[in-house]
């Protein structure tokens, strides 16, 4: 039986702990159950909802799986719990670890526990900044703009890019080196 591969992009936050290592963490267990395809730029980040809490570090992925949307969400869900988030937190709040399905091939989904294309990625420019790094003609399947017209809709304001691709790897981050992140 051949397995469909899915191209899937994910958003990736954290905002406690050792930020970096978390989001290293979690790009290195996504590789058990998907094929890391991209990554890009490392940016901070001023966070949303909650202003009273640290600045978030960012980025977006672009990887290949054969799970199905829900399958992925339970596998995220799960790899959240490993790094140390746990549900019931204050909406928007501090997290060690956020994970989110934001594009799902072209595919819309709409269920209690999952919507996709995410509900508020044509709003958020910690999203759309690295998402458009990675593919800005990309449509949204919804509102059919692009990633790029997306992001001149809302500006980057309040987004900081921090380190180069391959952060992820420890590459490419001779600006920061000594940096805390």
């Amino acid at each position: 039986m051949v397995s469909l591969a899915a191209t899937v992009y994910l958003g990736l936050g954290a905002n406690v702990g050792d930020r970096l290592a978390n989001l290293r963490m979690a790009l290195a267990r996504l590789q058990t159950l998907a094929r890391l395809e991209e990554v890009s730029s490392l940016y901070e980040t001023q966070p949303q909802g909650v202003s009273d809490q640290p600045l978030f570090l960012n980025a977006v992925c672009r990887v290949t799986t054969g799970l199905e949307p829900q399958a992925l969400l339970r596998f995220l869900k799960n790899l959240e719990w490993e790094i140390g988030r746990r549900p019931g937190g204050q909406t928007w709040g501090p997290r060690p670890i956020d994970l989110d399905i934001l594009l799902y091939d072209d595919r819309v989904v709409d269920a209690p526990e999952l919507k996709v294309p995410h509900p508020r990625l044509a709003e958020r420019a910690f999203v759309l900044v690295p998402l458009a790094e990675l593919t800005p003609e990309l449509r949204h399947p919804l509102l059919g703009n692009t990633t790029k017209e997306l992001l001149a809709s809302v500006g980057q304001e309040g987004v900081k890019r921090i380190a180069p691709a391959g952060w992820e790897k420890g590459e490419g981050n001779e600006g920061t080196a000594g940096a805390r992140f």
